[in-house]
């Protein structure tokens, strides 16, 4: 082998580490996965308490009660039993990211991504947005002024360990609250379907008919029709009367036929067939009102957290809402510092009591651990992650322990604290800034060894 080859061979070597899988959650991770959910449970009964204890009138504490419970509590207590009775392999039904059996798998193409997107923008879909701040709160808006919203994001569904590559929709009559829509995921790399027939996009198709509650979280949410082979097939017609040489072949009962309800709550039935879509070569002329699809795919593989984090640098919203959270709760403390001080003349984090200094020293090297980590974890760092968990968990220790007497406090104080860093705990220790943490890691140590690489091939030259 030349050296001109030995160079080429060395920069092609790395790309294959991009293949692999973010790993599982370690023990780690679980215990702080474990350790939130029974803390958030624990807050959420208390909020119910404190409802039912206090007046009427103070319907604030409902008000979190449901929140809590339907966000944080009901979902981390779903995920942890659906890890234990929930099979993870593919029985024809995505998952919901809180565990639960999601919508089914009733769509199946043969095709490369380009010509799956002509297909569908030619049929008259819309590519769905991201799930960002901003998405969120222009679908709430559109929601609640019943504007059109065209490309709104859709809810994550997991199939294969992650969530879908993207997502196509179409409004009906510029509502938000009714749309078509169907999620794409790419197959792994000759993986065959049950039969040994193999596709290289999977995909779920269901009619969103309105926004309610879910049954098993109590979030708000869109409901969708239970009849799913109707969309099935409308999603089908859509693309061969629009492409007249597509082929489609249908496995009849693939699955069996069924009555079930969705993650939301929903009833769903179908007959079990599965069309497989053959898609025709894509041609080059560009859609009307195309725009170039940035979004990587996400977070099941390795390779696909690395591209996100390196394309945009984007952090997931639990990340962000993480440190906010952990900032607002360091803020509750510092306030009680602050009116300690204005009402005594020293400052403390524990008022009334004889350990104020040592506390208040205590406090003070904590929180200011705290926003150290905080900065860290949002680089991506791991380490830094796990830590800042340990300093939450200790935190909220010392606070329940106070709240509870050893250490005298008002109630709107360390519990309010005590609240946010349970909450910031639960996001921190969640899937997405687990995976996030990971990939960022790896891109780190890809981007030093992708140097390092090209140095090596350079004097090779």
């Amino acid at each position: 082998m030349t050296q001109r080859q030995d160079a080429r061979s060395a920069t092609r070597r790395r790309p294959y580490r991009l293949r692999q899988r973010i790993p599982e959650a370690g023990p780690i991770d679980q215990f702080f996965f474990i350790i939130a959910g029974i803390a958030a449970i624990w807050l959420t009964i208390f909020l119910l308490r404190e409802g039912f204890r206090w007046n009427w009138s103070n319907w604030l504490f409902f008000i979190l009660f449901w929140a809590m419970a339907a966000y944080l509590t009901l979902p981390r207590l779903h995920r942890i039993l659906s890890d234990i009775y929930v099979p993870n392999y593919f029985i024809g039904r995505t998952r919901t990211s809180d565990g639960l059996l999601g919508d089914p798998i009733n769509l199946a193409f043969r095709g490369d991504e380009h010509q799956l997107h002509q297909a569908m923008r030619k049929a008259g879909w819309t590519l769905a947005d991201e799930i960002t701040l901003e998405s969120a709160w222009q679908i709430i808006r559109a929601t609640l002024t019943r504007r059109s919203y065209s490309e709104a994001p859709v809810s994550p569904l997991l199939l294969f360990g992650r969530q879908q590559d993207f997502a196509y929709q179409q409004e009906v009559d510029g509502s938000p609250g009714k749309r078509h829509h169907v999620r794409f995921w790419r197959t792994p790399q000759d993986w065959p379907l049950p039969g040994g027939h193999r596709v290289d996009w999977l995909a779920a198709a269901t009619y969103d008919r309105a926004v309610g509650v879910s049954l098993f979280t109590l979030q708000i949410t869109h409901k969708i029709d239970a009849d799913i082979d109707i969309e099935r097939d409308y999603v089908t017609e859509s693309i061969t009367t629009t492409i007249p040489d597509t082929e489609v072949t249908v496995l009849e009962d693939f699955t069996t036929g069924y009555h079930s309800r969705n993650g939301g709550g929903d009833s769903i039935h179908t007959d079990g067939d599965l069309p497989i879509i053959e898609l025709p070569d894509a041609d080059d002329s560009p859609l009307e009102g195309e725009r170039r699809q940035e979004r990587a795919l996400r977070p099941g593989g390795l390779a696909n957290a690395l591209e996100e984090t390196k394309a945009s640098r984007r952090r997931p919203l639990s990340v962000l809402a993480s440190a906010a959270l952990v900032l607002a709760g360091a803020a509750v403390l510092i306030s009680i510092g602050v009116a300690d001080f204005i009402r005594t003349g020293e400052p403390s984090l524990v008022p009334d009591s004889e350990f104020s200094g040592l506390a208040t020293i205590t406090g003070a090297v904590v929180l200011l651990a705290q926003l150290i980590l905080i900065v860290l974890t949002l680089q991506g760092k791991q380490v830094p992650r796990l830590i800042l968990m340990f300093f939450l968990l200790f935190s909220i220790t010392v606070g329940l322990v106070d709240h509870f007497g050893v250490l005298p406090a008002p109630l709107g104080t360390n519990i309010a604290a005590a609240g946010l860093q349970i909450a910031g705990l639960m996001m921190l220790s969640s899937n997405s800034s687990r995976e996030y943490a990971v990939a960022a890691r790896q891109l780190r140590h890809d981007t030093r060894q992708a140097i390092t690489d090209i140095n090596d091939a350079t004097r090779l030259l």
